[in-house]
């Protein structure tokens, strides 16, 4: 395979590490050295800014939609055309809790350094080009992932959004107000949708699949269907010293109970399952509680199964509840069905990438989530671009890229641009 020095243009590598550093310190953790950069917290904002700044300094025209979704043109289109003829490129730059540095962002830059590659090449967009940082794709505040592309594309209800609570119970539409956007404006954009004729998304690798192929760069298939689903178990508040045993009626035995059938469940059917987020009240050390809420996170690499999965989790945790005492209510958050990426856009980048990697192009799939799924699932032709990933570690400090491999997504994204929407130079 051709080296990823090779891949280089002249320039990328200063136009990736100038952004990438005035970047990597927003919203970073000293003392874990992972991030913080939630939708519409002040990290968030300043994320903003920067991907503003960056964007202006370059003469793009940035725009904020009506659902908090940035987007920098390099050439906008004229009027309310609806002929589907825009290109989209970038990625998010909002993270989960204690997350990594490149998921998401590592996208953003990569674009807004492929712009500078092919302008330094003389190259001139034939078709309106934009790239875009989405709102609050991890859903780590308010708890429903890609809000931004959901609301875009209608799949995900205005009012419902707008209801949204975090931890500390502040609403998306107030953070949104604090932060100076209007949640009134939120809901479907018909106009913007019609203008997208195809979306490329660069992205780390969340696995180590490009490792085992030994590739820097590769082409995504489609994504795992997946969901969110919040448990929540009701039982009787009582003392922790006093209360026998036999008397409890404690939410955190049976919710125990159900994540632990939960993972033999996903492990039989090869799937993902995983409560990652768990709220317990009153939090006391010396009462016994009174209600705890789990949301489980579940993946599958189809519908059927991961339609069993959930299922049989909502049957487990039923069970559970009837053991202990308690009660339990199911309510599913989010869905995302199984994404297949356009196959006739991939094959363009298999080709436009072909000269660069030997013709070595791998393609995989991912059970991660991501906002080119949403305009898939909307009808947009969509692709995705992976960059190696040494550690397989995501959404921890632990995820890294090199910066050689960073810079051969940077070429690659530039390659896929050229052949979208740019004529020779």
């Amino acid at each position: 395979m051709t080296t990823s020095s090779s891949l280089d243009d002249t320039g990328a590598a200063s136009s990736f590490d100038a952004l990438w550093n005035a970047l990597l310190p927003v919203g970073r953790d000293p003392s874990t050295g992972g991030y913080h950069r939630l939708a519409y917290s002040d990290a968030d904002l300043e994320c903003r800014d920067w991907f503003t700044s960056a964007a202006t300094d370059r003469g793009l025209d940035v725009e904020t939609d009506r659902n908090g979704n940035l987007w920098a043109w390099w050439t906008k289109p004229s009027g309310t055309r609806t002929d589907r003829d825009a290109l989209i490129v970038g990625s998010h730059l909002d993270s989960v809790h204690d997350g990594g540095a490149f998921d998401g962002p590592l996208g953003v830059v990569s674009a807004l350094a492929a712009v500078d590659v092919l302008r330094a090449r003389g190259r001139t967009p034939q078709r309106p080009v934009a790239v875009a940082a989405f709102a609050d794709e991890e859903g780590a505040r308010f708890g429903v992932a890609c809000a931004g592309s959901r609301l875009l594309t209608g799949t995900l209800d205005a009012d419902r959004a707008r209801s949204l609570r975090d931890a500390s119970g502040t609403t998306l539409a107030h953070a949104m107000t604090a932060a100076g956007y209007d949640p009134d404006r939120l809901g479907r954009d018909d106009e913007r949708l019609a203008r997208i004729g195809a979306m490329v998304e660069l992205h780390i690798e969340q696995g180590r699949g490009l490792v085992d192929l030994d590739a820097p760069v590769g082409l995504a298939s489609g994504i795992w269907p997946h969901g969110r689903h919040r448990f929540t178990y009701s039982g009787q508040a009582n003392h922790a010293g006093t209360t026998p045993m036999t008397d409890r009626h404690d939410p955190v035995q049976a919710f125990a109970q159900t994540a632990t059938a939960v993972d033999a469940i996903a492990r039989s059917r090869q799937a993902r399952a995983t409560f990652g987020r768990v709220e317990v009240h009153p939090n006391s050390t010396n009462a016994v509680p009174s209600r705890v809420s789990a949301w489980l996170d579940a993946r599958a690499r189809n519908d059927a199964t991961l339609t069993a999965v959930v299922d049989a989790a909502r049957d487990a945790a039923a069970g559970h509840a009837r053991d202990t005492g308690t009660t339990v209510d199911v309510t599913t958050e989010s869905t995302s069905p199984v994404v297949s990426f356009d196959p006739r856009l991939r094959a363009r980048l298999t080709d436009a990438l072909g000269a660069a990697t030997d013709g070595r192009t791998p393609v995989i799939a991912t059970a991660a989530g991501h906002d080119a799924g949403i305009l898939a699932t909307a009808g947009v032709p969509t692709a995705m671009l992976f960059v190696r990933n040494p550690t397989g570690v995501s959404h921890a400090p632990a995820e890294h890229a090199a910066r050689d491999d960073c810079l051969a997504g940077v070429a690659a994204f530039a390659r896929a641009i050229e052949h979208l929407a740019c004529a020779p130079g």
